[in-house]
């Protein structure tokens, strides 16, 4: 009973913080502009289970993206073990899944197969970060606090796999050493329980409840982690790709705003009709964290900080400023700093704003909107429909651009295109040619 009470106090206090964690964020949604509406549900099932589910963008680079994988699948698989454990824990019973018989065991064998091999893949991870400095890992964007948290959050991911080897150890052990049935099969622990053979029964029980709790405990710290970190993207990834743009990449989506405008220009009786409103006139693009969609702040807060879409960028690979990462990082981070104020006070400012005071205009006009960004994110990220959104409120709003873009665009205006030529030399070319322009 002891023992149900203090995981019934653990788990409360768990999903409290973890429960106030997340709703915080989500009132943070409250202060982002709308996107788009979610339509094809089908479609977007399939996506979910290819790229998410599939991981298949991961496999790109085979090893490393296998090993991922692995990662992935196998927190799938034991998840169901941490739900049996959290059953246990409050009833007070031992193995509650079992009646499930034979599928029972292949998810106990498949959990105890896949936190055997989720430690070596996070043992290749930390050597990775800690010995061979990869170059996607650096950057300005990342500071020592970054590569703390990912050091911090993948040993954590190791010893729960441990403390679940040497828990499904013990328990073999223990039940084998008292004659009782064992509940589940586990082919890499039964190899493990060795190292409890000398031992009393009771020595291998008491080995077993402090595994039991080191894993759960553990479990409990890292889901309450996770939403400060940049890890959060173990719940937020997979909504994420489901979520994602239909539209061919590249496609650049017209402004409600804009659009309302111009329907309202070509149709004068519609604008004269038009009721007086004492709305707020809204922004053009993007100027602070506030101004994004809801899907460009969903975007950031799933962000892996893996850096594969820096590393194809071509702005960034010719020694550009630009990083696709450091922007969502930038817009989760100012968020972050000014969202609790704008829920208290939706005048507030700070007079600082996610454009300039995080993203520098010479990031901004860096990014040639290829799109290999978000081509290659394994999440489904759209980089560039957010530095479109702030180049668009650059020079709408403030009329501010690069000198040729300038030129460009005042020949529009002026030539009906972005040549300095009027409309009637454009042609002037031909003259000495033998070509029949009509």
């Amino acid at each position: 009973m002891t023992k149900q009470i203090v995981f019934a106090i653990a788990l409360l206090l768990t999903f409290a913080v973890f429960s106030y964690t997340v709703a915080r964020i989500i009132r943070f949604f409250s202060l982002t502009k709308k996107g788009f509406p979610i339509k094809n549900l089908g479609k977007r099932f399939m996506i979910m289970t290819e790229v998410a589910f599939g991981q298949t963008k991961i496999f790109r680079r085979p090893v490393l993206g296998f090993l991922h994988a692995v990662v992935f699948w196998g927190f799938c698989v034991i998840i169901f073990g941490s739900i049996e454990m959290v059953i246990d824990g409050l009833f007070g019973i031992e193995k509650s899944l079992s009646f499930l018989g034979w599928f029972y065991d292949f998810l106990m064998a498949s959990g105890d197969v896949f936190a055997f091999l989720i430690a070596i893949a996070i043992i290749v991870f930390l050597f990775r970060r800690v010995f061979l400095h990869v170059k996607r890992f650096e950057g300005i964007e990342m500071k020592k606090i970054s590569h703390i948290d990912a050091n911090v959050a993948l040993t954590i991911i190791l010893v729960l796999m441990l403390s679940l080897l040497g828990m499904n150890a013990a328990y073999v052990s223990h039940t084998m050493a008292i004659g009782g049935e064992i509940h589940g099969a586990y082919p890499v622990s039964n190899y493990l329980a060795s190292i409890f053979s000398g031992m009393s029964a009771e020595s291998m029980l008491v080995q077993y409840e402090i595994y039991w709790w080191m894993h759960i405990l553990l479990i409990f710290v890292f889901a309450n982690m996770l939403p400060y970190s940049k890890h959060f993207h173990v719940f937020m990834s997979v909504p994420n790709v489901f979520l994602s743009r239909l539209e061919p990449l590249g496609k650049l989506t017209n402004m409600d705003n804009v659009t309302r405008e111009v329907k309202l220009m070509m149709d004068p009786n519609a604008a004269f009709a038009a009721p007086a409103t004492d709305a707020p006139i809204e922004r053009f693009g993007v100027k602070d964290a506030e101004d994004a969609t809801w899907k460009n702040y969903f975007d950031s807060l799933a962000c892996t900080e893996c850096g594969r879409c820096t590393s194809v960028c071509p702005a960034n690979t010719t020694g550009k400023k630009l990083s696709p990462r450091k922007v969502m990082m930038d817009l989760r981070a100012r968020m972050k700093e000014k969202g609790p104020q704008l829920l208290k006070n939706k005048d507030f400012s700070d007079n600082k704003s996610l454009v300039r005071d995080y993203v520098t205009e010479e990031e901004l006009w860096a990014c040639t909107t290829c799109n290999a960004c978000a081509k290659e994110c394994p999440i489904n990220i759209n980089h560039p429909t957010l530095i479109v959104d702030m180049r668009r409120y650059l020079v709408m709003e403030e009329g501010s651009a690069p000198g040729e873009i300038k030129a460009m665009f005042n020949n529009i205006e002026n030539n009906g295109a972005p040549w300095q030529y009027s409309p009637e030399d454009r042609l002037l070319w031909t003259k000495d040619l033998e070509i029949n322009v009509k």
